[in-house]
């Protein structure tokens, strides 16, 4: 197997059993977080918005709201204006998972980066962002967001979007 991507899948796997570990501290499935975040952005969006927004099927979304509306996390509620659509509402204890799941997430990135300079952690985005458009772009699928360091955090970057699974 060629050396890039013989590295690239080990490290993406212990890096996803680490994330999935910290969800677990707040009742999460990795991905969930996702779903979490695009109504953090904005709630009471559908599940193809949040699909999009994410980057999973609508199926996928629906599987995870069931779970999540279980677990007290959001409401299922059907459109003001157009009655076949549902909307995804946050609850309270939905809305106070915000802090808590961001904090896991710089946590982990500073972590699992702790070894690397500044300017070695502006490099690794720069040129995941450049692969990532490439393989996007060779499925035919939507480019990366820009990824721009943000100076304000070591370690930080706009680009630092998990895909759900």
């Amino acid at each position: 197997m060629p050396e890039f991507l013989d590295l690239h899948g080990r490290t993406s796997k212990v890096v996803r059993a680490l994330a999935e570990q910290d969800m677990r501290r707040h009742g999460l499935h990795l991905g969930q977080n996702l779903l979490l975040a695009a109504l953090w952005e904005r709630d009471g969006r559908t599940p193809g918005e949040i699909a999009v927004a994410v980057g999973v099927t609508t199926p996928t979304v629906v599987k995870m709201a069931t779970r999540m509306s279980a677990a007290g996390l959001l409401t299922r509620r059907r459109d003001d204006q157009d009655n076949r659509l549902v909307r995804l509402w946050l609850t309270d204890s939905g809305r106070a998972l915000r802090e808590p799941i961001e904090a896991e997430r710089r946590s982990l990135e500073e972590r699992v980066t702790a070894s690397l300079t500044p300017a070695e952690r502006e490099q690794l985005m720069s040129a995941l962002a450049k692969i990532y458009r490439s393989a996007s772009d060779l499925l035919g699928g939507p480019s990366a967001p820009a990824a721009t360091p943000d100076t304000s955090a070591p370690g930080r970057s706009s680009a630092g979007r998990q895909k759900a699974g």
